[in-house]
């Protein structure tokens, strides 16, 4: 039977699309999430064999919300998949520790949303965990998060080259 960790919806100390008071609440709470997995694709790769970053569908009084699990299968290597599960079961405290801005902002419980979907969110990060025109990074864990979101996002990555005026 497959090993599920509940890793949240976002980072733990930013705010939240909040069910049952965030207007268009399904979409903004996906985008969060799919926000969120990237954040820790970003930060810590992606998952091993067999295992798997996914929403997470949690039903409550007041509706279902998502929030971004960790499903360890039932073929996976337990030794990596221990070791990544360890690595991202704390979550991160805020998106810029992804080298992310927040997807979504809130004022008074109003929500803007400031990016339209994940490929928008992880070009952003792309673009602010990029090197300079030497191919240095400015910061050593860029070179970690714009090397693994590339890896983990190709179509992103591509269009993101594309946008900078380089090769894919």
């Amino acid at each position: 039977m497959p090993i599920t960790i509940d890793l949240g919806g976002a980072p733990a100390e930013e705010d939240c699309a909040q069910l049952g008071q965030t207007a268009d609440f399904a979409r903004i709470n996906r985008l969060e999430v799919l926000a969120y997995r990237a954040a820790l694709i970003g930060l810590f790769g992606l998952p091993p064999r067999d295992c798997t970053l996914a929403p997470q569908a949690n039903r409550h009084d007041f509706g279902t919300y998502l929030t971004l699990s960790l499903v360890i299968g039932d073929e996976a290597d337990l030794g990596p998949a221990r070791t990544y599960a360890e690595a991202v079961e704390d979550g991160i405290g805020s998106w810029v520790q992804a080298g992310m801005a927040p997807p979504v902002t809130y004022e008074d419980a109003e929500a803007t949303c400031h990016k339209a979907d994940v490929a928008e969110v992880v070009i952003g990060a792309l673009a602010t965990t990029r090197p300079d025109g030497s191919g240095r990074f400015p910061l050593p864990a860029f070179a970690t998060i714009h090397t693994n979101l590339s890896e983990a996002f190709p179509a992103e990555a591509a269009r993101f080259a594309a946008l900078m005026g380089e090769p894919a």
